[in-house]
């Protein structure tokens, strides 16, 4: 009798203990977006135009002690998009997106307050998706291109209408 409980208890043990140290099947899908405020104006104009080539950085931080756990980068291809894959579930991790380096010369200054997006990695939330979506993240041109006054005129008169 003791051999069958010993049993029984082992089938049921050896499939939880295989599922917790396996990898995800279905890894998180990271995506997100960096920009050029072409305007400086800080937010996300009609005039922004993406950057191909530009760097960011996933890092995992405990939220007690802030030690970093895990980061890897990611390029933004030709339409300034960039996809992060990510395997292992960050349940109470902090993890932000940043950026790292832009390859326009004219346009790569860090924006304070978007030049990172926090992004929540695990499945312990109610998001049924793999798929998480990062705020766009803004680099500003070092001069303030033409037209621009115009642009950010229109939209205050819109602001006013409201």
């Amino acid at each position: 009798m003791a051999s069958r409980v010993a049993l029984l208890m082992f089938l049921c043990v050896l499939p939880a203990m295989v599922s917790a140290i396996r990898p995800a099947k279905n890894p998180f899908c990271l995506k997100g977006h960096v920009v050029c405020d072409p305007c400086r104006a800080g937010y996300e104009t009609s005039a922004v135009t993406h950057i191909a080539g530009a760097e960011v950085l996933l890092e995992c931080k405990k939220r007690v002690g802030a030690e970093v756990v895990f980061t890897t980068k990611a390029e933004t291809d030709s339409t300034g998009e960039y996809t992060i894959y990510v395997n292992e579930d960050h349940k109470d991790q902090v993890c932000d997106v940043k950026l790292v380096s832009s390859p326009q010369n004219s346009c790569n200054e860090v924006v304070p307050g978007r030049d990172q997006a926090r992004v929540i990695l695990t499945r312990y939330n109610g998001i049924a998706s793999n798929d998480r979506y990062a705020n766009a993240m803004l680099f500003r041109a070092n001069e303030v291109a033409s037209g621009c006054a115009e642009i950010l005129k229109q939209m205050q008169e819109l602001e006013e209408d409201n």
